[in-house]
């Protein structure tokens, strides 16, 4: 049963309201992601060491499933939407003040566990938000999600370029976000509890929620990765000072995909868009790995930014046709995976650059990638 939307704020201000968080959460994870080689350099990690304090991210976000999708279940989803964005602004604060290798867990752990109720809290009003209108609207909100990763790398490009220290830049970020979410909160959906299907069901794994974790989980591996190295790709790889200018490109070619993603859905549909975007993805990774030169590697990370950005918003309204779980549950099992994926995979790639070299571990990518075209055929399949 969803509320009725005519005793509430219209539906334009519900859409604006949302679509402010999704931007602001891109900015966000941007802007501290973006800073990764300056956190290295700080505490003077190697490759395998910042992949060891990395993977306290998708611990935390595991801990994070055993209550993330109760309080989805408990509460409107504006309540641990918004509790969770300002947990999540001064959770980077942290960051930026993390002056040890254990500092800087505490921090992450507290940063990927906001981020993780935040995550489900988001998709929830989307895809609630979706059945309103006739038209599809999912990919935009997640097309604003890049775009806020754009000007979150944009920004710390331009701070990185005036030699301004991390402390400040994140403290600017946070006290940005705080402003805006006091703000905006009161815009958002109302009423959107579910009142069935939210119990977690154990036994024999569901085909559907397990295809569509797994395709999730693979694009993450992908976008998790892309976040955390590109920089250091770029720096250490292709020897370019200014090392966000490869994380920038990926940014965009992702935001400029979400905002076309809709309409490319409803030109191919959906199974022949995930076999599209594997490709870019396969592609996009081995020309940056065959040819590690600017051009080549900014052509290679814009297939990649491409290919990946269509996979989340896709699955994400999937998610919500489940007849077994409520779609605050589907997606919280669903992001599941994705977690785990897009923070599993930059620990990944830091173990394997430490043991081989930073172009083999990005071949991780490429497999992960074109593996999109097997699962999904499976799901089709299954949903016929």
């Amino acid at each position: 049963m969803y509320p009725d939307f005519s005793s509430m704020h219209s539906l334009k201000q519900q859409r604006l309201s949302l679509s402010i968080f999704f931007f602001l959460t891109g900015f966000s994870f941007s802007s501290w992601t973006s800073r990764i080689p300056t956190i290295k350099a700080a505490l003077d990690l190697n490759e395998a060491e910042l992949g060891s304090i990395l993977f306290v991210m998708p611990i935390s976000s595991l801990i994070g499933l055993t209550f993330s999708g109760w309080l989805i279940s408990k509460f409107d989803s504006r309540v641990p939407l918004t509790g969770s964005f300002l947990a999540n602004a001064l959770c980077l604060v942290l960051i930026g003040l993390a002056s040890s290798t254990a500092s800087l867990v505490v921090a992450l752990f507290l940063y990927a566990l906001s981020m993780r109720i935040l995550n489900i809290a988001l998709n929830t009003q989307a895809i609630t938000l979706q059945k309103q209108f006739d038209r599809k609207i999912n990919g935009s909100f997640h097309g604003l999600w890049s775009t806020g990763g754009i000007v979150g790398v944009g920004f710390t490009t331009l701070l990185v370029s005036l030699g301004v220290p991390i402390i400040p830049h994140l403290i600017i970020v946070s006290f940005l976000l705080l402003l805006m979410t006091l703000y905006f909160y009161k815009f958002l959906l109302r009423g959107d509890k579910s009142t069935s299907g939210n119990k977690l069901v154990f036994g024999k794994p569901d085909p559907f929620i397990l295809y569509l974790g797994l395709l999730v989980f693979c694009a993450a591996i992908c976008e998790g990765g892309m976040f955390d190295w590109s920089g250091i790709y770029f720096q250490k790889v292709i020897k370019e000072e200014v090392f966000t200018a490869g994380y920038l490109i990926f940014m965009i070619f992702m935001a400029t995909s979400r905002f076309v993603s809709d309409r490319i859905i409803e030109k191919i549909g959906m199974a022949a868009t995930y076999i599209f975007s594997a490709s870019l993805v396969f592609v996009g990774i081995l020309l940056a790995i065959l040819f590690p030169s600017y051009w080549p590697a900014m052509v290679g990370f814009s297939l990649v930014g491409f290919g990946t950005a269509s996979v989340f918003p896709m699955t994400y309204s999937l998610a919500g046709t489940s007849k077994k779980y409520s779609p605050g549950m589907a997606v919280s099992l669903i992001a599941t995976f994705g977690v785990v994926g897009m923070l599993l995979g930059p620990p990944m790639i830091g173990y394997l650059a430490h043991a081989f070299n930073l172009k083999i571990s990005f071949i991780t990518f490429a497999i992960a990638g074109i593996m999109l075209i097997p699962i999904s055929q499976l799901f089709f399949r299954l949903e016929k």
